[in-house]
């Protein structure tokens, strides 16, 4: 992604030498392209992404917002933020001999990627055969990879018609924007379609929900210069502007908006679907959390404690069973909670019920469970948490949730009924 940016003029010549030459010092002089994203000195250090990094691009006909999200399985929750925020996905694959394999065979990290994107609303995929230059532009290198994924993208959801592939040499910068270098001439004997940018000019921004109750997830909660908080999110539904008074949920809190920026550019509102930094005032910033939901004060996000889920199980070793405890994750937000009733087994295809009061849950099923938030905080303080959550069918982005245990996704699905817990405080 650095190196697009730099293609795209992006990223300036004093940049690009820049984050060379301070690569090069610590001995990570191959990743200096990612230092455009990866602006922390953990990540620079490691040579790792770690969080989601955030960037903007035009092309022909698209402005772009680039969510980098990390690969490294220790940081999965922080993909999942990321993925919750996307209209679309980018996977890069590296064709290494090897690198691949070792991605793609069961617990790799392609498969779980392309899971969770799929299961939080993506369904546009462009994939990026990136590192041919090391098999010498193998073009079956390229087949065999494009054969192996297909399958099982298909399988995972995601159409074929909203699926495409690009063979790309990221360093040497060749089939990102243009092939016609010198380094080029290997791929071009043997590839005649689309560039990288070509692909990425063609994606189809998604229907709006322009109209409906303001949500806005939080992905990121800092103070600015000036000492005034912010915060920063994809609005899922409805319009927000400068002045408004927002509620912050959980909690029973209120800010006033100072200022709002979209692209790092000040404007007087923003509407869905754009990812906003709002800056706050009138706020302690005790109350403002990663994974708080702002909304308006006349129309507050349901706040509850149990609610039923329809849920597909992925590929699983050990059945699911009632009372098991997982990791709810929605959007920026994760919270312990237990699967504590399995209601049905339900018909992938048509909807209906299969079977009632399933005992155990294998791989691949569809179903329908009940999902409890656990109780926090210590022994004779216990508190019974509330997640800010809405049925799929009022508002698809604040309905998708994911499940995980032990470092694995096991399932994920769509908030169908809430239940009991507080509605506006707790």
């Amino acid at each position: 992604m650095g190196r697009l940016l730099y293609e795209l003029g992006k990223m300036d010549e004093k940049t690009r030498m820049s984050n060379e030459r301070a690569s090069g010092k610590i001995g990570k002089s191959s990743f200096s392209w990612a230092w455009s994203f990866d602006g922390t000195e953990e990540e620079r250090e490691r040579g790792i992404t770690m969080d989601i990094g955030l960037q903007s691009m035009s092309t022909k006909n698209r402005d772009i917002t680039i969510l980098d999200a990390p690969g490294h399985k220790d940081f999965i929750p922080n993909m999942i933020s990321g993925a919750a925020q996307a209209d679309c996905a980018l996977l890069v694959i590296d064709a290494a001999v090897g690198e691949f394999e070792a991605g793609f065979e069961r617990g790799g990290q392609t498969r779980e990627h392309l899971l969770l994107v799929r299961s939080l609303g993506v369904t546009q995929l462009v994939v990026a055969i990136n590192k041919l230059d090391q098999v010498q532009w193998n073009q079956t290198r390229y087949n065999e990879i494009c054969g192996a994924l297909r399958p099982f993208l298909t399988q995972s959801g995601f159409s074929t018609s909203k699926t495409s592939f690009v063979p790309v040499g990221a360093m040497q910068g060749i089939n990102l924007v243009s092939r016609n270098s010198e380094d080029g001439k290997a791929l071009r004997q043997w590839y005649r379609g689309p560039t990288l940018i070509d692909l990425l000019d063609k994606l189809e921004p998604p229907t709006r929900d322009y109209v409906g109750p303001l949500r806005i997830p939080l992905s990121n909660v800092f103070k600015s210069q000036g000492s005034t908080m912010a915060v920063s999110g994809r609005i899922c539904s409805g319009v927000v502007q400068v002045g408004e008074k927002l509620r912050i949920l959980p909690g029973d809190e209120s800010a006033i908006v100072k200022s709002i920026e979209t692209e790092r550019v000040n404007a007087p509102w923003a509407a869905a679907g754009s990812n906003a930094t709002l800056y706050l005032t009138a706020v302690d910033p005790v109350h403002l959390n990663i994974g708080s939901v702002l909304c308006s004060p006349a129309d507050l996000v349901p706040l509850v404690s149990s609610f039923t889920a329809r849920i597909i199980v992925f590929d699983i070793q050990v059945p699911l069973t009632a009372g098991i405890s997982v990791e709810l994750f929605h959007h920026s937000r994760d919270l312990p909670a237990t699967v504590s009733k399995l209601l049905a087994i339900v018909d992938r295809a048509t909807g209906t019920v299969a079977k009632s009061n399933p005992r155990v849950l294998t791989k691949g099923v569809s179903a329908e469970v009940e999902l409890s938030l656990r109780s926090t905080g210590m022994s004779g303080a216990l508190s019974i948490p509330a997640i800010p959550i809405e049925p799929f069918s009022e508002n698809k982005e604040m309905g998708r949730i994911l499940l995980r245990r032990a470092g694995e996704t096991i399932a994920a699905g769509q908030s169908h009924r809430l239940k009991g817990g507080p509605t506006s405080s707790f």
